[in-house]
């Protein structure tokens, strides 16, 4: 492998990385935080993915459907919470498990109702369809680099909402001890509505700037919610740390697994997993 070739698969590693990250951060707060086993999550990837593609040819304009699409899918978490997971956080794991399963379901059949079962594919905006040469022959995407960058800078900005602001205050309180936090007077229950729209919007964010260089396709959050619970699984329950470094890690083994040694690549991320677990049972960083 020359320079050229590494340098690129090692920023697809790190593209790919930092877009489950966006998602596994999301089902992490749910998971962690309001004890949710959330089957659904990779649903609300596909919908973000879906309502680019169709607030793109509505309104002309990526930019645009990615801003709509980031409100909307705010206010549809807020509604799902406040509807249905709400009554579900004392309810067993299994009740959770069944639920969200069979919210899968629903939204598979909603999505065909509404937007059928045709592939799709989302132009690349014209400002960053351009590519930067690495070497004579090779060149990277502008797109690639610019969902890095916004991964970066969503990574950062829930660091800081979650470790230098008041509600970052509450939403960890909430999370060590719900019932003493409540007695003190948080609000436990706005602040568990506003992690759970928070989790469905990173996780739309995800699909919607994935969806120019991925295609939107039915069933495509299936494949993505395996990687998340993955990722959940290596960094630590509840981590949001241990999301960053765990889909970091994920994403170059994986990338790297298919160039290097391609009739394994598929399992070498669960190989990954069963160490962990096996040295670190409750993952690398803990909550």
């Amino acid at each position: 492998m020359d320079f050229g070739t590494f340098l690129i698969q090692l920023l697809n590693s790190v593209q790919y990385g930092l877009l489950l990250f966006m998602l596994a951060a999301g089902l992490t707060l749910i998971f962690g935080i309001m004890g949710v086993v959330n089957l659904a999550h990779g649903s609300f990837y596909m919908l973000g993915a879906y309502m680019a593609w169709s607030l793109a040819g509505l309104l002309g304009s990526f930019t645009l459907a990615v801003i709509v699409g980031v409100l909307l899918s705010i206010v549809f978490g807020l509604a799902l919470e406040w509807v249905l997971f709400r009554h579900f956080y004392q309810r067993s794991h299994l009740d959770q498990v069944l639920l969200t399963f069979g919210l899968i379901y629903i939204f598979e059949e909603t999505r065909s109702i509404l937007w059928g079962d045709d592939v799709h594919g989302v132009t690349i905006p014209a400002a960053l369809s351009a590519s930067i040469p690495l070497t004579e022959n090779l060149s990277y995407p502008v797109y690639r680099l610019f969902m890095s960058g916004l991964c970066i800078a969503l990574a950062v900005g829930l660091y800081l909402l979650i470790s230098k602001t008041k509600l970052g205050m509450k939403i960890r309180a909430g999370a060590f001890n719900s019932d003493m936090a409540q007695a003190l007077g948080v609000n436990v229950k706005l602040i568990q509505m506003i992690v759970f729209a928070l989790g469905v919007a990173l996780a739309a964010i995800a699909g919607m700037i994935a969806a120019p260089i991925s295609s939107v396709y039915p069933n495509m959050g299936s494949s993505v919610l395996i990687m998340c619970f993955v990722v959940v699984v290596i960094g630590g329950i509840g981590s949001v740390r241990g999301a960053l470094i765990a889909a970091l890690l994920v994403g170059l083994v994986d990338t790297f697994g298919k160039v290097l040694f391609p009739s394994v690549a598929s399992m070498l991320v669960y190989v990954l997993m069963a160490l962990v677990l096996l040295f670190r049972p409750e993952g690398m960083f803990k909550q």
